[in-house]
């Protein structure tokens, strides 16, 4: 009876301790007491857990979407730093601080205070240019960032919304940034703020209306400065705080798109987890972002206010380029012609209203349209977590390539004055170009980008089937020369072939439970074609037969050359393997 009690208990559950005393637990520590409180409350902890432990994938390009939210943190940090010096306001004082040249001078308060940041704060002038720097990055992190998902296909379904959220992002970035280099009230910024008074004006019956709600009166007034520097601070960082959130939310809601390969399908993620890992890279990277911007900051001017002097409505800085994100729709306005109607006594300027009215919303919106055009047309309603090469959509890609054409060259019609002085060339000729390669160099850098995918997929369906050249030239008994192949590796094929074969969309032809045909749309003839000239010429992934075939066809070559492995035949087998009279290896070098 004794032994079966004794082997009846558990010891595991059972204390022990050296002590004469009964071990007790200890207490928790306070910051145990606080966070077992909120997590009985708020369920943090499971939340918390589950997240922390998210796993993302690692690639160099992912960074892209990081430098930009880095770089709107540093721009939060500067920009609180700013505002505890900065004066919104128009109202006139006569400048008595350290830059001697403009003591004396009638400014505004706004630019007064500017110049004291630039010259009597400790760090303003760093803290200045490190704002405008990492503004230029910010943006230009978000264009690369929505080039690099649009390319590899990842704006599709279920990440549609997160493109619209992306498209939104780049639009009030680029608002902010306008507003921002807008407030100090210099000669340069106010012929920008001129321009937009012009731009306002232009747009037919509520344009006079909204100039005169915006400045208070008449142009300049007293009220635009205190109002962009309201929209600057509060407004626009409100929303793009929110839309940021909602974007990383989304982001880890959907989970993160990755590259294929060995392991990785469409339900799975494979990469590192948000703890310990990612957080100390994101970390680390997020002080490479500080310290770039600091580093360009601290040596390269931008903005330099004093050189430009205070703003005079009746003076207009020669040569003047807004910020290079604002460059091309400046460049759509100097390259269109002076249209301009009269309807009832009112003066319609064309010539303004399309190029900065029309153009700019109506590229923004086919942006953020991009991928619910695309899915119409192919039909593709699935789920999509694997990223695509670029070359296996040509004609997504050669769309993209024309929109950044159409762009690049509305960007270099922004600088026609400036080139036209620098190159020595007629400003007119120069214009005259402009109007026609807008139109022409799109359409000729669709064609060229999309031949160029298709020529890049017939060379990795040569890969698959005859593996890659090897620069070894073989020579048979009958004299004649072949370059010798070998298969590639199965990760490398795996990479090649993990892609979906495309399917041109066709009408429905199903019948209902009476026999009548079901009801199709009255585009989708046309979108029955689009459908076919997307995919046209698109070289599909090879079948499993094809496969076999070719590997079949290799190793028979594979037999025949077996023969004249270590022969010179005459030099002409010299590859670096294998020895030639007379010659040394390329190992030995």
């Amino acid at each position: 009876m004794g032994a079966w009690l004794t082997m009846s208990i558990d010891t595991s559950k059972v204390a022990d301790t050296n002590s004469t005393t009964a071990a007790t637990p200890k207490k928790p520590s306070k910051a145990g007491v606080v966070a077992n409180w909120a997590d009985e409350r708020l369920g943090l902890g499971t939340v918390m857990k589950k997240n922390l432990r998210k796993v993302f994938p690692d690639h160099w390009s992912f960074m892209l979407g990081e430098i930009a939210l880095w770089s709107f943190v540093v721009l939060l940090l500067s920009g609180v730093f700013l505002t505890l010096w900065f004066t919104p306001s128009m109202g006139e004082v006569e400048y008595q601080g350290s830059y001697s040249p403009l003591r004396g001078v009638e400014m505004s308060e706004a630019m007064a205070s500017t110049l004291k940041l630039s010259f009597d704060v400790r760090g303003g002038l760093l803290m200045r240019q490190m704002h405008h720097w990492a503004a230029l990055i910010f943006i230009a992190s978000m264009m690369i960032h929505l080039l690099r998902v649009y390319f590899t296909g990842a704006f599709r379904k279920p990440r549609e919304l997160n493109w619209v959220i992306g498209s939104l992002l780049l639009l009030l970035g680029t608002l902010e940034g306008f507003t921002g280099y807008s407030l100090p009230d210099d000669l340069l910024s106010g012929t920008g703020i001129r321009a937009a008074d012009g731009f306002m004006k232009s747009m037919p019956v509520v344009g006079t209306y909204m100039s005169f709600f915006l400045f208070g009166g008449e142009f300049p007034g007293e009220s635009i400065i205190p109002r962009l520097y309201t929209v600057h601070v509060l407004l626009i960082p409100g929303i793009l705080l929110a839309l940021i959130a909602a974007h990383m939310l989304l982001l880890v809601y959907h989970k993160h798109t990755q590259w294929p390969g060995p392991g990785r399908t469409e339900e799975n993620v494979v990469g590192f987890p948000m703890l310990p890992v990612y957080a100390a890279k994101a970390g680390g990277f997020f002080f490479i972002v500080f310290g770039v911007a600091a580093l360009m900051g601290g040596l390269l001017s931008i903005n330099p206010i004093w050189k430009f002097g205070p703003y005079d409505p009746t003076k207009v800085t020669a040569g003047s380029q807004p910020d290079w994100y604002m460059g091309w729709p400046d460049g759509a306005l100097r390259i269109m012609p002076g249209w301009e109607s009269h309807f009832l006594g009112v003066t319609l300027s064309w010539n303004v209203f399309l190029p900065i009215i029309v153009l700019p919303g109506l590229m923004f919106t086919i942006l953020m349209m991009l991928p619910f055009i695309e899915a119409w047309i192919t039909g593709d309603k699935r789920d999509h977590h694997l990223l695509q090469r670029p070359r296996n959509a040509p004609t997504r890609t050669a769309t993209m390539v024309a929109l950044m054409t159409f762009y690049g060259l509305m960007w270099a019609a922004g600088g026609n004055d400036i080139i036209a002085i620098k190159l020595h060339l007629s400003i007119n000729q120069i214009t005259y170009f402009m109007r026609a390669a807008v139109f022409i160099g799109p359409v000729i850098a669709f064609f060229i980008t999309r031949r160029w995918c298709i020529s890049l997929q017939r060379h990795d369906e040569q890969k698959l089937l005859h593996g890659y050249e090897t620069g070894i030239i073989m020579r048979s008994a009958e004299g004649g020369y072949s370059e010798r192949h070998l298969p590639i590796s199965d990760e490398a094929a795996y990479k090649l072939t993990a892609r979906d074969r495309d399917e041109v969309w066709t009408p429905t032809t199903e019948t209902d439970s009476n026999g009548i045909p079901a009801k199709g749309g009255r585009l989708d003839g046309v979108r029955s074609k689009l459908s076919a000239l997307m995919y046209a010429d698109n070289v599909q992934k090879p079948t499993a037969e094809e496969l076999e075939a070719a590997h079949h066809h290799a190793d028979h070559e594979h037999e025949l050359q077996a023969p004249l492995e270590g022969h010179s035949a005459d030099g002409h087998q010299f590859d670096g393997h294998h020895a030639v009279d007379g010659e040394s290896l390329r190992g030995d070098h």
